[in-house]
């Protein structure tokens, strides 16, 4: 497929999304911004929440990991529904009866302004990390099959995407978003299900046997029984709970969506059905990863230089020009939803998490918008400057690289809000950002040195429980000094 004929389709897609954002965007004010006026069709967001979901990582990485370890994510997606209950009963009646903007506010209220800092600075370190690893992804992927031969270098990828996804996103923010994704979701599962059918067609196989071949190769497998290995089917599931009440209901990007439903029942109906949706649309992620090796033995096709490229490189190089416009397409319908509600997400939390620039401008809305725009403007430099970092540091699946950083980086805000919301006890604030430094800390040497201290056992994703437990411990440890502080 000619690098012509992709760009053009990248471009045409990308008036598409501008489109959107200009007829969402025209009556926006601060709250469209922010919250979306409370006024988001729950239907709309629940679906559009699929794309930023899944993303890039899950587009590019799952189906190339199922190389490796099969179908074991499947049992992380399981784990995922129970994660989304616990959001959908604790966390988001919470928020909407506290009426919250940004939901680390809720941390100021139960402890005070410290807690509160700390856990909008960790959402920002975590936020920017998954946001720009995601990007990466994608930005990697169009530069080796696009943009190289057009001379264009990497870092100058980078910013043209940046600067587009700046300009649909700088007005309407999550109200433009709630939208956007909606297209985004449709083009990022219809190149799944077309790519899915070319295959079959490629293989002259009908869908009901190659769903047969899978079931019976051994890159179906899903559980994995050997408590030592990380794929360790116990590991994940409880993993799949945990990385979504962080990943989801901790995180002030997704949950902004949710916010800007008109109320709590429509919130909670968006996260019931989102949960339930996500089964089988992971599931065909990994369905495709399967045949995509298939295909490769199939037709004797060399083996990609890493699994992240196995899906592209089969698509533009061997399925032909639809399969390869379908792909851009929902390559870049992955790449804008990696990263168009991140920087919304990251624009909202550090204007009134960490500037306050809600309460400084709170009588001029005109002033708090150009503020806005500036902060705006600043988090995609940040981002830009990371993503180009990583170009020099990518030496596993993207996915699982992902997750690590999550646990390291969620880990804290995990134990933040378990003490805060299943103990009646006061920590004391101000030591607060120690123990959120301290926890991860402890987490990585825990788990660098397992091996040894464990008999052999490796720690997988559950890294994340370890360190929200290490902080929930550090924060009782505080209740007798606070007493003694304030008698």
């Amino acid at each position: 497929m000619s690098p012509e004929l992709i760009f053009g389709s990248f471009i045409i897609y990308t008036l598409v999304i501008f489109s959107i954002s200009w007829f969402t965007s025209r009556k926006a004010d601060n709250q469209s911004f922010f919250i979306g006026n409370h006024s988001s069709p729950w239907f709309v967001v629940s679906y559009g929440m699929i794309g930023a979901s899944l993303s890039g990582v899950t587009f590019i990485s799952i189906p190339g990991w199922v190389g490796d370890t099969g179908f074991s994510y499947f049992v992380i997606v399981l784990g995922y529904v129970v994660g989304y209950a616990v959001i959908s009963t604790v966390l988001l009646p919470m928020y909407y009866k506290l009426k919250l903007t940004s939901i680390y506010t809720y941390l100021g209220i139960r402890f005070g302004r410290s807690a509160y800092k700390t856990g909008a600075v960790f959402f920002l370190i975590s936020r920017i990390i998954g946001a720009s690893f995601r990007m990466f992804l994608v930005i990697s992927v169009l530069q080796i099959f696009v943009f190289e031969y057009f001379n264009i270098p990497f870092w100058v990828t980078v910013v043209i995407f940046m600067v587009l996804i700046q300009l649909y996103t700088l007005k309407g923010g999550i109200k433009t978003i709630i939208w956007t994704d909606t297209l985004q979701t449709t083009f990022m599962l219809a190149a799944v299900v077309s790519t899915i059918y070319i295959i079959t067609q490629h293989m002259d196989v009908g869908i009901i046997d190659m769903v047969s071949e899978v079931w019976h190769n051994s890159l179906s497998d899903i559980i994995i029984t050997d408590i030592n290995s990380k794929q360790n089917f116990i590991k994940l599931f409880l993993s799949g709970i945990f990385i979504t009440i962080v990943m989801t209901g901790l995180d002030q990007d997704m949950m902004q969506k949710n916010l800007s439903c008109r109320n709590i029942k429509d919130a909670q109906k968006n996260m019931t059905t989102l949960s339930l949706i996500l089964i089988p649309v992971n599931l065909i992620f990994l369905f495709l990863g399967a045949i995509l090796f298939l295909y490769q033995g199939h037709f004797n096709i060399p083996p990609s230089l890493t699994t992240d490229h196995v899906f592209p490189n089969i698509a533009f190089n061997y399925l032909g020009t639809t399969a390869g416009i379908i792909f851009i397409i929902g390559l870049v319908s992955a790449a804008y939803s990696s990263a168009d509600s991140a920087l919304t997400s990251l624009t909202t939390s550090f204007s009134i998490d960490i500037l306050e620039l809600d309460k400084k401008f709170a009588k001029d809305a005109k002033l708090l918008k150009n503020k806005r725009y500036l902060v705006h403007i600043v988090m995609s430099i940040i981002i830009i400057f990371v993503i180009i970092s990583f170009k020099l540091i990518n030496n596993q699946a993207v996915i699982s690289q992902l997750f690590t950083f999550a646990g390291y980086t969620y880990g804290p805000l995990l134990g933040l809000y378990s003490f805060g919301l299943f103990t009646k006890f006061k920590a004391n604030d101000k030591l607060v950002p120690v123990i959120a430094i301290i926890a991860p800390i402890l987490s990585y040497l825990i788990s660098h040195y397992s091996p040894e201290l464990f008999n052999g056992y490796q720690i997988g994703f559950e890294l994340l429980i370890i360190n929200g437990l290490l902080t929930f411990i550090g924060l009782s440890l505080t209740i007798k000094t606070n007493k003694l502080l304030t008698t």
